[in-house]
């Protein structure tokens, strides 16, 4: 080893290394976290459109830092069936695009000049006030974004050390006669591509090999025609991470991960000869001129403007070599209908809690409408029994319960994530909507076993009693309608809409109840009807209790009250409240006293 290259150099580079690669996890965790709710608002507009679903991309991977996490989240998206393969394409070339800023701003290690203005560009020179104004915001803030702003500021100066310590380290292979003779290797391009995709593919992070590159560009002896080759081979190794991730998912996800590697690979089987001719035929004396971080950073921003401009025409045959590649087989049979599962809660999802709290949303929304056509058609069984209905409740129930086992196991797995003040507010929200709605199904299921018993012993209520359940139950419909609609449209307007309701469904509880009794004295129904019918109106008021917690628990969430001082207050002196009740009691007694005068 030469005397001025030691085995302390390596370690230097090691270091540097694992701070870069350390820097960019800070730095993308702190860009996630600071776009929020943004970036998976964006990830729902994968459009047909080419044009905008290349700049949804590049905008996804500039905000994450990262085109293998973005590919791998749509490999995801695929094995959830919320994206199907066609929509990726586009997102792909963009991704691929949006990831070579990291390149470019590792280029300004190269800005040189006595120009302290200029000076100022350079790393080295505003890296560690960078580095302050971080730890000042992540110590001083009191609010989370300007806490991920410090992060992200962190991660910046600690990326910048890393190629800085990088850079120092290989400084004196320049003068490294071994080190000169062994990168004449490297003029041969299939040894560069090879080397390229080869080590990307160990530290699967293409930026990080980027800038390894742009470090040892500073030994001098790299020229154009060795590292455009190196830089082609890097953009291959990029796709292992979204390879590993395609293990254990459906074919069309699997097809995911195959377009991302074509389109490496088939960028480079195109670019590279091209490159090849324009350096040994034509003889451009660029290829053999010493390359910088500039001229890397222009490289990878070529071959991947290139490659989306050569390939994207042809979108479609890239599918349908996939579809040859990964061909069409009889998948294997799940444990659980598709119809049990709840849609979009994949792990790949997890590495950016987000995009997993959307889905999540996605999934409660889903459990929210299947709930809310259970309980009212076990409300519609009441009266109008049918056998056909009183078997979909019961399935349903069964689906409802697997949801939430499904969604909760998932939100707790985020929980631990490290997320914003609002995320972990919509996390905690759906968790207590979700037991919620689970509860509200069981009350579901318990009525179809009323009418079930009722059915099987040939027995019915009075024409009185049916007319009084259909008025409960229209009321107990309404209050299901406001707080499944609040809760999906996230809306508190209606969600103080549901409490006043509530004390109305149990002053009418009350009032059949005592009707009820008054029917048993005077012998009009028998002891065993009674019995099924206190067990009814039970279930009733515990559905319409569920409806309450739901909507308390948005205005809880969101309006950050406790939910007891704020039923008692409301209850107390809350005019609104007073005047929505009247309405409702109005409303609803008066059709309980129409349907006994037309008895």
């Amino acid at each position: 080893m030469d005397e001025k290259f030691s085995i302390f150099n390596i370690f230097t580079m090691l270091g540097g290394l694992a701070f870069f690669l350390y820097g960019m996890n800070v730095m993308s965790t702190g860009l996630e976290k600071l776009t929020g709710g943004k970036l998976e608002k964006a990830l729902q507009k994968m459009t047909s459109n080419k044009l905008k679903a290349i700049m949804l991309g590049m905008g996804v991977t500039v905000a994450i830092q990262s085109s293998s996490a973005m590919t791998v989240m749509l490999v995801g998206f695929v094995n959830s069936g919320l994206m199907n393969l066609d929509q990726t394409v586009a997102v792909c070339f963009g991704s691929d695009i949006g990831t070579t800023l990291t390149a470019w701003i590792l280029s300004l290690a190269g800005v040189d000049g006595k120009n302290p203005f200029i000076r100022m560009l350079k790393p080295t020179s505003f890296a560690p006030l960078v580095a302050l104004l971080g730890v000042i915001l992540i110590m001083g803030a009191k609010k989370n974004k300007k806490k991920d702003i410090g992060r992200i500021l962190v991660g910046f100066a600690i990326i910048m050390t890393g190629m800085s310590l990088m850079s120092g380290a290989v400084t004196p292979l320049a003068d490294s006669p071994k080190f000169q003779s062994g990168l004449t290797a490297f003029k041969n391009p299939i040894l560069g591509v090879i080397v390229g995709a080869g080590f990307t593919g160990i530290i699967q992070s293409s930026a990080a090999s980027i800038g390894i590159l742009q470090a040892f560009s500073q030994t001098g002896a790299l020229t154009y025609g060795m590292a455009l080759p190196i830089v082609m081979g890097l953009n291959i190794g990029t796709c292992v991470t979204a390879l590993i991730s395609s293990i254990g998912v459906n074919k069309s996800a699997k097809r995911v991960a195959c377009i991302h590697i074509l389109i490496k690979v088939l960028g480079t089987l195109i670019l590279l000869p091209v490159a090849m001719i324009l350096q040994h035929v034509i003889e451009l004396s660029i290829f053999d001129q010493t390359v910088g971080y500039i001229g890397i950073a222009v490289m990878h921003s070529i071959f991947n403007i290139a490659i989306t401009i050569i390939l994207l025409p042809f979108s479609n045959v890239l599918v349908k070599l996939s579809h040859i590649i990964i061909p069409d087989k009889e998948e294997a049979n799940s444990t659980e209908p598709d119809s049990r599962r709840p849609i979009g809660l994949d792990e790949r999802f997890l590495k950016t809690p987000s995009v997993a709290i959307e889905a999540c949303r996605r999934a409660t929304e889903a459990m929210a409408e299947l709930t809310e056509q259970t309980i009212l058609s076990a409300l519609g069984a009441l009266t109008s029994y049918d056998e056909e209905t009183a078997n979909l409740v019961i399935e349903n129930e069964d689906i409802i319960d697997n949801f939430e086992d499904k969604i909760n196991s998932y939100l707790v797995r985020i929980s631990k994530s490290s997320v914003t003040g609002k995320d972990s507010r919509r996390v905690s929200k759906m968790m207590h909507c979700v037991g919620n709605f689970e509860r509200i199904s069981d009350h579901a299921v318990n009525l179809i076993e009323s009418a079930q018993e009722m059915h099987e012993k040939n027995i019915t209520f009075s024409d009185e009693c049916l007319n009084e359940i259909s008025v409960i139950n229209e009321a107990i419909s309404e209050n299901i309608n406001i707080a499944f609609t609040a809760y999906k449209e996230d809306d508190l307007y209606k969600a103080h809409k549901v409490e006043p309701l509530e004390e109305v469904v149990d002053n009418l509880s009350t009032e059949l109840k005592n009707r009820h009794i008054r029917r048993l004295q005077n012998d009009e129904c028998t002891v065993e009807l009674g019995y099924i019918f206190q067990d009814i109106l039970t279930n009733l008021e515990r559905i319409s209790d569920h409806c309450s917690n739901i909507a308390g628990c948005l205005i809880e969430t969101d309006e950050k009250t406790n939910i007891h001082a704020y039923l008692h207050d409301i209850k107390e002196n809350d005019e609104t409240f007073r005047n929505e009740y009247r309405a409702y009691a109005e409303n609803y007694f008066a059709k309980l006293d129409a349907s006994v005068s037309a008895e």
